[in-house]
């Protein structure tokens, strides 16, 4: 049994949310004052993430595991499900996306649990500018998450930036440059229509061809292959004997390679990041529900997956979970 859509496209990279919640309040994604929470009642267990992330592995062909959130280093089981995961048969790649604050102590300890790597958002290098977008004043705290991710081995340490018109869109180059000296892997984000308040416009993204234009005024940029692309969402260039990626999901969708599946923290399959319907896989475990019609449950919210995610469709809608309550 395979996660496979009517396209002929097969997920088999699993984004899991383990929390809605944040330590950061970044404009692209939340207001600064916040949001109401998922109830703990509703969020998945961890004994209940680990089944599913098993029915996943062992049945229907994931390959790679992904912890996001929200912010999942502020879920305490996360060492243990980072074991739990690699302890499965056969055993996936397991990554995960964080914003780096208290990286520098759990680092080593989730890569003895058996983490492979990690992507750390990171958006600029300046402390109060990182105020203004996060209003938390933590840029020291994601630095050194950063290095003790590097020291632990979660390699490649990937940096995720996305870059704002009027607030951090001349860090291009400066974040480059910071990347290539410490061995970090850097990957622009064009900015996403998944902010909790709605406010995105297409107008005020700094777009990939920007994003190019702004490193070539400093650094040569080799386009290289897109064979060696594959299904990742990066375009990537070669530059100084290491790469840059630029991801432009809003102006070149990268939809027809397209091999990820999302389960939120409160157990709903999500077969697009821009999908508007969900699959409830919690409730029906809760009811008792066995792996098998666990598996055929999943099977069917991909099946339903469309075509590509309709940015520029004039219908379309953005989702009503904001990006922190979906998962990266």
């Amino acid at each position: 049994m395979r996660l496979l859509d009517e396209y002929g496209r097969q997920a088999t990279d699993l984004r899991v949310s383990l929390t809605d919640r944040c330590n950061l309040r970044c404009s692209y994604c939340m207001p600064p004052e916040g949001l109401d929470w998922l109830p703990k009642p509703e969020l998945l267990t961890d004994e209940e993430v680990l089944r599913l992330v098993r029915i996943g592995v062992e049945r229907l062909g994931i390959t790679e595991v992904r912890y996001t959130g929200g912010e999942p280093l502020l879920r305490r089981g996360l060492p243990g499900l980072v074991a739990g995961t690699a302890a499965l048969e056969p055993r996936p790649e397991i990554s995960l996306t964080t914003n780096g604050i208290g990286l520098a102590r759990l680092a080593a300890p989730l890569r003895e649990a058996g983490l492979d790597r990690v992507n750390v958002s990171l958006d600029t290098l300046d402390r109060e500018v990182f105020h203004k977008l996060s209003f938390r004043d933590r840029l020291p705290d994601v630095l050194a998450g950063l290095a003790a991710a590097a020291e632990a081995g979660l390699a490649p340490v990937k940096v995720n930036a996305v870059l704002m018109r009027g607030v951090n869109e001349d860090e291009a180059a400066p974040l480059l440059r910071f990347c290539l000296e410490h061995g970090y892997l850097l990957r622009f984000i064009e900015q996403m229509p998944l902010d909790a308040q709605h406010g995105w416009q297409r107008e005020n993204m700094i777009t990939a061809d920007e994003i190019q234009e702004r490193l070539a005024g400093e650094f040569s940029l080799e386009p290289l292959p897109s064979a060696e692309r594959g299904s990742a969402p990066a375009e990537l260039f070669a530059v100084e004997g290491s790469t840059v990626g630029i991801i432009a999901s809003v102006t070149r969708p990268f939809c027809g390679a397209c091999d990820r599946v999302r389960l939120t923290a409160d157990g709903q399959i999500r077969n697009c990041l821009f999908a508007r319907e969900e699959s409830n896989l919690r409730d029906a475990l809760r009811g008792g529900a066995g792996d098998d019609e666990l598996a055929d449950r999943w099977v069917g919210a991909i099946r339903a997956k469309r075509a590509g995610h309709g940015i520029d469709d004039p219908s379309f809608l953005q989702p009503d979970r904001p990006m922190s309550a979906i998962g990266g």
